[in-house]
């Protein structure tokens, strides 16, 4: 696809962000459960597309050429399809966030000034292997009133292309505009997408680290993303052993290949002896390749437990496999060093039952979802009762963690007046601002004018 091809996709999105802007919650929730209907009742086209895209992605992996992590990504059944509909029906039940008055003041009798939520406009998503990715996007796309242009990986090709079908002839058929959801294909198409500067507002990238700082690196247009997921679990003197076990199994098992699965685990130096080896066994029965620091290292081996020796790159590596680094800690305050300095501010978890404990960890971790005796798998926007994300910010400007619907608006000043002049408030006999708390939302302001 051509550069001159693009634009005119873009400006189409742009004409078509325009439009859903003003449109009411209504008929945006309607679209919205019509494509989660229409992904249900079409699930066998969904599923048949993945097939193809299997075939291809395993055939890849025989070669080297995919990555483990990102074939077990790849695939979809019944029950991601039921999650998907689902997912896309939750998004139609939250608050509509657009138009909501954050702050209202008045100024001077007759000049209110009113700060509102509004859409960027027009948001690029770019994401490696997940299918299931692109529904999530669009659904939170659509109910914040922006465009979005996705660009999946290859490796998805045929499943995206069914998915994005299905949706988009739902949205088409409820009156949604044409353009406000569209797919782009073709590596060189991410490269052209990078110089839109002044035409995309923002940009979405979920992938790996690599392929994040990558977008990051190559564009002037904003970012939100997180460059890596290596997020810790430290297991405290005061943890609750049964917890321990089961927590720091699910932490790294129950999806290895996600952002927010541990990637490293650290341990109080004195419970270490007792509790580690059954937290390495029950790992390690899972199929987990544990790699120790020396101390664990030998207290894992001297339980007859296979262990590797890690190295110094081990604590900055994010394993999307069932890889696990292990380390002893002194305490709290050396665990909370490591994880600021090795960590990616995703998400870290203690498990401890000693309340300073826990509330000096979750106050000095500089992560952006802090946990106390709970999964790490919990930082997930559709966990977090958002609907779902369309990915997890490490950021600190604009949002951060899990984004759902508010990371999808920005905002803008309104500013009524009955016309004031600046000089008014200027000089000698100048006049006074009231700057008191408003409370009218503006366009009730405007409706009470026009009566």
């Amino acid at each position: 696809m051509s550069n001159k091809e693009l634009a005119g996709k873009i400006s189409e999105a742009r004409r078509a962000s325009l439009q859903l802007a003003q449109l009411s919650r209504e008929v945006k929730d309607r679209a919205l459960r019509f494509a989660a209907r229409a992904v249900l009742e079409r699930r066998e086209d969904i599923l048949d597309a993945n097939k193809k895209d299997m075939v291809a992605g395993r055939a890849l992996f025989e070669l080297g050429k995919l990555p483990k992590p990102l074939l077990d990504r790849l695939k979809l059944d019944e029950t991601k399809i039921l999650e998907i509909s689902k997912m896309v029906d939750s998004v139609a039940d939250l608050d509509d966030p657009v138009g909501k008055t954050l702050y209202a003041m008045k100024m001077d009798v007759g000049l209110e000034l009113f700060k509102i939520t509004v859409p960027f406009g027009v948001i690029v998503s770019i994401f490696e292997s997940r299918p299931d990715a692109l529904p999530q996007i669009a659904s939170l796309c659509i109910k914040s009133g922006n465009s979005v242009l996705l660009k999946g990986g290859s490796e998805a090709l045929e499943s995206n292309r069914a998915v994005y079908r299905v949706m988009n002839e739902a949205f088409l058929a409820e009156g949604l505009p044409a353009g406000c959801m569209q797919l782009v294909e073709g590596r060189s198409v991410v490269s052209g997408l990078l110089k839109m500067e002044g035409l995309v507002d923002l940009i979405i990238p979920r992938g790996s680290n690599e392929f994040i700082r990558h977008i990051q690196e190559n564009t002037e247009i904003p970012v939100l993303g997180h460059s890596s997921g290596i997020c810790h679990v430290y297991v405290d003197s005061a943890a609750d052993p049964k917890k321990a076990v089961e927590i720091c199994h699910d932490a790294r098992v129950q999806y290895p290949a996600a952002c927010n699965s541990m990637k490293i685990m650290l341990i109080h130096e004195k419970v270490a002896p007792d509790l580690l080896p059954k937290i390495a066994k029950r790992l390690v029965e899972s199929g987990v390749r544990i790699k120790g620091c020396s101390r664990s290292l030998k207290i894992i081996r001297s339980n007859g437990i296979p262990v590797e020796k890690a190295g110094d790159e081990d604590w900055s590596t994010e394993y999307l496999e069932m890889v696990l680094p292990v380390r002893v800690v002194g305490g709290v305050d050396e665990a909370i060093e490591h994880i600021n300095r090795y960590g990616s501010h995703h998400t870290d978890s203690i498990l401890s039952e000693d309340a300073a404990v826990v509330k000096n960890f979750l106050n000095m971790v500089d992560s952006s979802t802090v946990i106390h005796n709970a999964s790490t798998r919990f930082s997930d926007g559709y966990r977090y009762g958002l609907g779902a994300e369309v990915g997890i910010s490490t950021n600190k400007v604009h949002a951060r963690g899990p984004v759902g619907l508010e990371g999808l608006v920005t905002t803008k000043y309104i500013l009524l007046g009955s016309g004031q002049k600046v000089s008014d408030y200027v000089g000698k006999d100048a006049a006074h601002f009231l700057h008191e708390k408003g409370t009218a939302d503006w366009k009730g302001r405007l409706g009470a004018w026009r009566r």
